[in-house]
């Protein structure tokens, strides 16, 4: 997502990847559409995946990895707010019990994240 995003110029201001879900806050440049920059997120990074994972082509084999909707909002004076709640989200999956994988490389920073003390 994050080399995707960098080809484009968006800005991932905060994100998270949960197990079946990506919470993500970005700042798309004007001359990009919405819709067009979705489509392109998902239909890339759906590539990318099948790529790097071979053995979820067979799984997704009509090659629909991500959902046809998705959900967009404009961020004013709330965007603390949802920086915070995007951050939050694998903790609250956690608790959950939700969460059955873990990545040890964050794929928006490409860091190594600590599974205890989860970095910003």
């Amino acid at each position: 997502m994050r080399q995707l995003c960098e080809r484009k110029g968006v800005e991932i201001i905060e994100a998270e990847a949960c197990k079946d879900h990506i919470h993500m806050l970005v700042s798309i440049p004007p001359k990009i559409g919405v819709s067009a920059f979705i489509g392109y997120l998902k239909g890339k990074s759906s590539l990318m995946i099948f790529d790097r994972h071979a053995n979820l082509k067979y799984r997704y084999g009509n090659r629909k990895f991500w959902c046809k909707g998705f959900y967009v909002d404009t961020v004013g004076r709330n965007k603390k707010v949802i920086e915070e709640y995007i951050r939050n989200q694998i903790q609250e999956d956690v608790v959950a019990e939700q969460l059955s994988m873990f990545e040890h490389i964050d794929p928006f920073t490409g860091e190594e994240v600590n599974r205890k003390t989860k970095k910003k």
